[in-house]
């Protein structure tokens, strides 16, 4: 499932976008993250107006894949990037970001051509869907990905709603991924082709194996 809403940065639309989400996720029976999912969206949005400027024009994006809710807000300044600060017990900001880490399983920043895409996530306490497992691997793709698009952006525009990643990027980031690692083994003597087919093979056997 997913869900998103364009909004202009502004003080007042914080309340507004608190709101929404409030309704969208009582109308997935996500009653029991309301709350640390309103605290997240307003300080992410809170971010745009103070660090990028009020009047920015954004997006708020939810999606759910049963297992974690993922909150993200889009930006068009990839270059003031939030970081994680240690704030004074007095101090009047500095806390947004700590305070997102805190209530969050793990949050993170996504650079694009035209954007910058700051996320994060929650448990949702639901078993995952029928047919979808917490797999290892899957896990250590996703987090690579998101990793490697802020080295190298993909070359597609985002597509809210579909994961992660939009879909068409995420693909398109997997081979230049695949495609970097096989230059890689070249550059240092290895036998590209061979990795190749090893690969093909070892993933062929997990799918046999995930089957019994």
């Amino acid at each position: 499932m997913a869900w998103d809403v364009k909004f202009t940065a502004h003080p007042e639309e914080v309340g507004t976008l608190r709101r929404l989400v409030r309704h969208r996720l009582s109308a997935w029976d996500l009653d029991e993250i309301v709350d640390t999912a309103q605290l997240c969206v307003s300080e992410l949005v809170s971010n745009v107006v103070t660090h990028v400027g009020p009047g920015t024009p954004g997006a708020l994006a939810l999606s759910l894949d049963g297992t974690h809710l993922r909150i993200e807000v889009h930006d068009p300044d990839a270059r003031a990037l939030p970081t994680l600060v240690a704030a004074h017990v007095d101090a009047e900001g500095g806390r947004g970001m700590a305070l997102v880490e805190a209530l969050t399983d793990r949050w993170g920043v996504r650079i694009q051509e035209d954007r910058k895409v700051t996320w994060c996530e929650l448990a949702t306490g639901q078993a995952p869907p029928v047919g979808r497992s917490d797999d290892p691997s899957v896990t250590r793709a996703e987090a690579l990905l998101d990793m490697y698009a802020t080295l190298r952006p993909p070359t597609c525009r985002y597509e809210p709603g579909l994961g992660r990643v939009g879909r068409t990027a995420a693909e398109e980031s997997v081979i230049d991924v695949i495609t970097d690692f096989l230059r890689w083994l070249r550059a240092h003597g290895c036998d590209a082709d061979d990795a190749l087919d090893r690969a093909q093979s070892r993933y062929e056997a997990t799918l046999s194996s995930s089957r019994r």
